[in-house]
């Protein structure tokens, strides 16, 4: 049998499935979905999170950089490939050669994307970037006409689509989210009266697109949602999402202790009487933040067990309630659920003072991924 390490992140490609067809069915028909799968996917794997969406239904995938498309395209991917964030000059050869669509949202970009065009004698298609408030990356709305004009005018490229990306669309009845609608309906007016005209108008991210029908246009993109992750509090109950990561480890040590005997480095935990310590074989640099140190509880066999000490670099130790019967082998949830309890990526990410987004990527650092269909 080969040698697996005893901790790893399980991915449920069948989660992933449910939540495209849940979310699909918040929009109208024929809409368009973006999976984003940015960040190797938010850790749960780009490629196999990207077949496992398009399957369901998805049309096209978003991701940030040009070396996640060019790697998605090498493994076979066929479907449309966005990158949601300008791809410096030199790169605009092979996002030509790779058939990828890139974000242009500058002069410059429009520029390097028009001539690697002419040279490999090839139409460039792009998405404009409209800045709406966000104030990250994008044209400034105002200046959205005047630059997909001069796009326009130069040989090789044209434009398919305008898009922007929310700041506080997961806050209700934010005043600013309002304001940033009212920019890219004005911005988009003002290219349809210069004649330019997209075919493919996006702006709901996955709030957006749970929350905010009015923003659905020609296509929607989901990313921390497609996951089985709320984009907020607010938006947790508007409609159903299958958690499609769970964090799993088998306790590698078990041993008693005694009245005041500390655990870990700085002995930051001292145990009020004797006691049963296991331990777990992850720790920060497997994405359990060291601020987590005697805050999060695990679950073995079904009950919580308080995590105790400093968390280290590799390894955690939690205490074992009484009454419950620890082995070395036994299987610990970190997140996920185990039984009748749960503990989920919010609830970590809260412990932590950060989002599930955050958590998510932090757990693909070194833990390996085991890929299931359920």
């Amino acid at each position: 049998m080969p040698y697996r390490r005893a901790a790893w992140a399980e991915v449920d490609l069948g989660a992933i499935a449910r939540n495209v067809r849940a979310l699909k069915a918040l929009t109208p028909q024929g809409t368009r979905f973006m999976a984003v799968v940015k960040a190797d996917g938010y850790g749960h794997g780009a490629l196999e999170v990207a077949r496992s969406a398009l399957s369901a239904g998805a049309d096209r995938l978003g991701v940030a950089t040009l070396d996640e498309a060019i790697a998605l395209r090498e493994a076979g991917i066929t479907a449309p490939l966005h990158i949601l964030a300008e791809v410096p000059p030199e790169g605009s050869a092979l996002v030509l050669e790779h058939g990828i669509i890139p974000t242009v949202a500058s002069r410059e970009a429009a520029l390097a994307l028009s001539r690697a065009a002419m040279l490999a004698q090839r139409e460039a298609v792009c998405h404009l970037k409209i800045d709406t408030g966000m104030n990250r990356i994008g044209v400034r709305a105002e200046d959205a006409a005047a630059l997909a004009s001069r796009i326009g005018d130069l040989p090789g490229i044209s434009i398919e689509g305008a898009f922007t990306h929310f700041a506080t669309a997961d806050a209700p009845g934010d005043w600013e989210f309002d304001r940033q609608v009212t920019r890219f309906t004005s911005a988009l007016e003002t290219m349809r009266t210069e004649g330019v005209r997209p075919p493919v108008v996006h702006a709901a991210n996955s709030a957006a697109t749970i929350m905010h029908p009015e923003t659905h246009h020609d296509m929607v993109r989901c990313g921390i949602a497609l996951y089985g992750l709320p984009p907020s509090k607010a938006a947790s109950g508007m409609v159903r999402l299958d958690p499609a990561m769970s964090i799993k480890a088998r306790v590698s040590f078990v041993k008693r202790i005694g009245l005041g005997e500390g655990v870990s480095y700085g002995f930051t935990w001292h145990a009020g009487g004797p006691t049963t310590i296991a331990t777990l074989p992850l720790g920060y640099a497997d994405g359990i933040h060291r601020v987590l140190s005697n805050k999060m509880s695990v679950l073995i066999g079904g009950r919580r067990c308080v995590q105790v000490g400093r968390v280290c670099m590799d390894q955690i130790m939690v205490e074992v309630p009484q009454g419950l019967d620890v082995q070395v082998g036994d299987e610990a949830v970190i997140v996920g659920r185990q039984g009748s309890e749960i503990i989920s990526m919010d609830d970590v990410a809260e412990l932590a003072g950060t989002i599930n987004y955050e958590m998510a990527c932090g757990f693909a650092l070194r833990l390996e991924r085991v890929h299931r269909s359920m």
